[in-house]
Formats: C-alpha cells, structure tokens, sequence
C-alpha cells in the first residue's frame, strides 16, 4: 500500500493583512527528519525547526508533507517526544488554513496559525478557559444526570449544543438542568471529588502561565460548585460560571440569575482584561464547543482543543492529539 503523503492542489488567494507564523507539532517522534537535505533532530521534547518562508501555497504543503515523512525514518534513538516545524510571516488565506488543516488532520498533526509578533506565552496577559471537556475531562451536568438516571437524555442535548446544533444555549441549558429536579444537592460534592479530573497536561499549562504573569480565568456554561472550587484549588485570578438553585437540599431544576452563554462569556474576558490593564489582543482563550467560539474569536489568540469541528475550524490553533499544555509547544514559556 502506498503511504506517500498527498499535497493539495489548491489556488493561492490574496492573504489577509497580518502575517502569521505557522507552527506544527508532531507527537511520538522518534529518529530523524529531512527537509531539503536538512537533518533535524526529532528526538527531544520541543525540537524546533524554522523554515524559510515559501513562495508558495503548494511549495508549503511541500515542505509540510517532507517533514512528516522525515518523522516516519528509522528509530536511532531510544526517546520519543515531539518535534515542531515553524514558517515565519506567512500571508496567510482561507485557503492556506483549509489546506493545512486538512493535511494535519491526515497525519494527526497539530497546528497554529500565530500573530507574528508574539511567539512566548509572556507576550500575553491573560488565558480564559472553559471548564467541561476543556480544563476539566468531563461534563459536569452530564455527570450529575448521571446520578438521577437521565445521563443520556441530557447528555445528548449537550452533544448537539456543543456542535451548535441548538443555536440558543441558555434554552438547552434550562431544558437539561429542568431534568436534575429533585436530585439531592450531595450529587455535586460526590462528583466533584468521584469524578472530576483535570485534563492531561494542566497543571503544567497553568504553573507556566501564572509562573508568565499571566492571569488566569475560568468561563463556564456550567455551575459555580465546580468553578469556585476550582479557582481555589489552582490559584485562578476569576471563575464565572451559573448558579443552580438549591432549596431544602434538593435541585430544583432551575438556574438562579443571568445564565452564562457566549455573549456572556466574551463579555467577562473582556472585563477581565480591563480589570488588569490587558488589552484584548494580549489575551488567550481555550474552548471546546459552540458556546465558547465568541470568546475565542474575541481574544487575541483562540485556541480548540479537542474541540468540535465548528469550532476548530474558526481557532487560531487545534489541538486536537496533545494535551492542554500543547500550547507551550506552539507558546514557549521562555
């Protein structure tokens, strides 16, 4: 069988008007690559290799599909970690991301498409996250409907919200706490210390931001019980999120007060950021569904991970085969 990488025949168009730097990073790497009879060491965590800027879109892909068949040669080593190509000030089109994205997916390859001139994670001033599925490795509702027998009914109404199948997500929020009615207020406690687990690679993300001076935020669709308690536990600047109404112990099935959507979420990065002396362009913002792409497309670098396909393709970056702290592959602490 032929295992050749395939390069798209695709038209350049006129690029948009700030350049960007593209940066792939590629899991598992073991041996050597060779692009253009360059040697590239692949073997060390974070190996980097710049590129010349090419004179093309088809020359790029070029490029692209030689460095992941460089990653295929003979192990001579015994680490593996990953490796990273970088083309600096490209003029970047739809077409270019389109192009890129797709050969990417093929190779489980992750990539960015960044500002020019911000290439550290300290050339920024505040990273806003979302909580379930992005920081966090489960849905929070989902979990609790879990608890009352209805963890599929709501579990599928999230599915679609997420993709943006349900263009109103305060309704599909309402419509999914509405089933929790009458569970005992303890289900929230048992899930937070029974099932809530960080997502792979967050501690590390978080310790290089804070260690930046970066402020860190957390923006939920989901409840405060879980949002507070971990703005606490990580040393978050800010948590928002909605507030379940409890009486007598019980769930009542309803939300208390302005439920958090993606207006709503764009709108406390934004305060965040007044709030420290940020401006907008200097922020980052992780998220995984529909519901975050206002926020994503608000800050200055927007970043999917493992998100759904709407979403990833309206980011700055995908990720979508590392872990959160992926991103200190694309933004070097130092």
């Amino acid at each position: 069988m032929n295992t050749s990488t395939q390069v798209l025949d695709v038209t350049d168009r006129t690029p948009e008007t700030s350049p960007f730097d593209l940066v792939l990073v590629k899991e598992n790497v073991q041996g050597l690559g060779m692009i253009g009879g360059l040697d590239h060491a692949g073997s060390a965590r974070g190996a980097l290799l710049d590129m010349d800027r090419p004179d093309s879109l088809n020359h790029l892909l070029q490029q692209i599909a030689s460095w992941i068949e460089g990653l295929r040669s003979p192990v001579l080593t015994g680490n593996s970690g990953s490796s990273t190509l970088r083309f600096g000030s490209l003029g970047v089109t739809s077409e270019w991301r389109t192009a890129v994205a797709a050969l990417c997916e093929r190779h489980e390859v992750d990539h960015a498409f960044l500002p020019s001139g911000r290439r550290r994670l300290s050339d920024y001033g505040v990273l806003a996250m979302d909580m379930d599925s992005t920081l966090i490795t489960i849905e929070c509702i989902d979990e609790l409907g879990d608890w009352c027998g209805r963890k599929a009914e709501i579990a599928s109404i999230t599915e679609a919200a997420m993709r943006g199948e349900i263009p109103n997500f305060s309704e599909s929020l309402r419509q999914r706490v509405a089933l929790l009615a009458g569970l005992d207020s303890s289900a929230l406690e048992s899930v937070y210390n029974e099932r809530l687990r960080l997502s792979p690679g967050a501690d590390r993300l978080l310790s290089a931001a804070h260690t930046a001076g970066l402020k860190t935020l957390l923006v939920s669709g989901g409840f405060t019980f879980f949002t507070d308690r971990l703005r606490d536990r990580l040393g978050l600047a800010a948590a928002r999120a909605n507030q379940l109404e409890v009486v007598d112990g019980k769930l009542t099935g309803r939300v208390l007060g302005q439920i958090v959507d993606a207006e709503e979420k764009a709108a406390e990065l934004q305060r965040v950021c007044c709030e420290f002396g940020v401006n907008i362009d200097q922020s980052i913002a992780i998220g995984d569904g529909a519901n975050d792409l206002k926020m994503l497309g608000l800050a200055g670098l927007g970043v999917a991970y493992h998100a759904k396909p709407v979403v990833a393709a309206q980011a700055n970056i995908a990720i979508q085969y590392g872990g959160l702290d992926r991103l200190l592959d694309f933004l070097p602490a130092s």
